[in-house]
C-alpha cells in the first residue's frame, strides 16, 4: 500500500484539476449561490494547499547534495 493510499491525500495534479473544475463551474455562473459560496471556499483551500506544495518543492530544489551526503543551500 502506497503512502497516498494510506493517507487518501490527492496528488498536486489531482488538486489542480479539482481547482480548475471549480473555477470552470463558477465562471459558468449556473450554480445556486449557496453552492457557489461552498465551491469558492473549497477553491481557496485548494489554492492554499497547491501554493504550499509549490513552496515546499522550491525549498527542496534550492538544496544541493554535497559529496559527503549533506545538503547545502544553493547560492542565489
Amino acid at each position: 500500500m502506497s503512502n497516498k493510499e494510506k493517507t487518501n491525500e490527492k496528488t498536486f495534479e489531482e488538486n489542480l484539476k479539482d481547482l480548475e473544475s471549480i473555477v470552470s463551474r463558477l465562471e459558468n455562473g449556473d450554480v445556486p449561490l449557496e453552492t457557489a459560496i461552498a465551491e469558492f471556499q473549497e477553491g481557496m483551500r485548494l489554492s492554499k494547499q497547491l501554493e504550499k506544495t509549490l513552496q515546499d518543492a522550491e525549498k527542496t530544489l534550492v538544496k544541493v547534495m554535497q559529496a559527503d551526503g549533506t545538503e547545502k543551500e544553493m547560492d542565489a
